[in-house]
């Protein structure tokens, strides 16, 4: 069967998220460490494609392939594990606190943060053999998105922190979509589909994702990004992570478990 109906797959989302609070910590910052560099990775080839092709679309059409390469490796984001690990805690799973989703995300984040590093590393050593050239094109390319993306939301105040984190929602709303897409089908061919648009989407909006954030931000402090640490982490990765939080529960995890698994009774209608 390539389709699995919705109240079966929800169950499986349910069991994923059980199953990632009893990882253990040397897996869950393994897996956590690769997609992190993955989709940093990912991210820098998608914005070589822009570079050089002067397209965003189709910078956006190939950026998936790093997001499908880690969900089919097993690997884990810290926004697929905001909308899955706290509905083993609404299900009342055995051994699921608070605590225990707090820990799987603190893992998580620090992984995905490790990965996401090196790869900025790795590439701004590359790009510049060593450090000892201009980066060129994608060196100023990088650090103009750095600086628009932090000191260019911090000049609306309030609004521009508002934004990034509707952003940030926006962005996870649509990335957990390609999560559940791909527990859908049980093909691999059917998953890519399914994940593929979604990612697709929010890349090409503009949408705040924090892991690939990860990388870019550091990436384009180390390629001469006009902003600080500070700015970067208030002004963009904490409204990020927080968008990213509400999207993926309030707006996959939740309604899909609240009308898939806690299934109200049919109504009674006279005849």
């Amino acid at each position: 069967m390539a389709y699995i109906e919705p109240s079966e797959f929800v169950t499986k989302m349910v069991d994923a998220g059980e199953q990632k609070v009893y990882m253990s910590t040397k897996d869950t910052l393994i897996r956590a460490f690769m997609a992190g560099a993955i989709l940093g990775l990912a991210a820098m080839f998608a914005i070589t494609v822009m570079v050089k092709t002067g397209s965003p679309l189709i910078g956006a059409i190939l950026f998936p392939v790093g997001f499908i390469m880690l969900y089919l490796m097993k690997f884990d984001l810290l926004t697929g594990v905001f909308t899955l690990v706290p509905l083993a805690l609404l299900d009342k799973r055995p051994g699921v606190t608070f605590g225990q989703v707090m820990r799987n995300w603190g893992l998580v984040f620090c992984g995905n943060f490790g990965g996401a590093l090196t790869v900025a590393f790795l590439m701004s050593f590359i790009l510049t053999y060593g450090y000892n050239v201009d980066g060129g094109a994608l060196a100023a390319k990088v650090s103009s998105i750095g600086e628009s993306r932090t000191v260019g939301y911090q000049a609306h105040g309030l609004d521009g922190w508002l934004t990034i984190f509707i952003r940030g929602m926006l962005c996870n709303w649509m990335v957990s979509m390609g999560v559940v897409g791909a527990m859908i089908s049980t093909s691999a061919t059917g998953k890519m589909a399914a994940m593929w648009m979604p990612v697709m989407l929010f890349f090409f909006m503009g949408f705040e994702h924090s892991i690939v954030n990860m990388f870019l931000f550091p990436f384009s402090m180390i390629m001469g990004g006009d902003f600080t640490v500070a700015d970067y982490l208030v002004w963009n990765e904490l409204p990020t992570v927080l968008g990213n939080l509400a999207g993926g529960l309030l707006l996959v995890g939740l309604p899909l478990y609240l009308t898939h698994v806690r299934t109200s009774p049919e109504r009674k209608v006279g005849r």
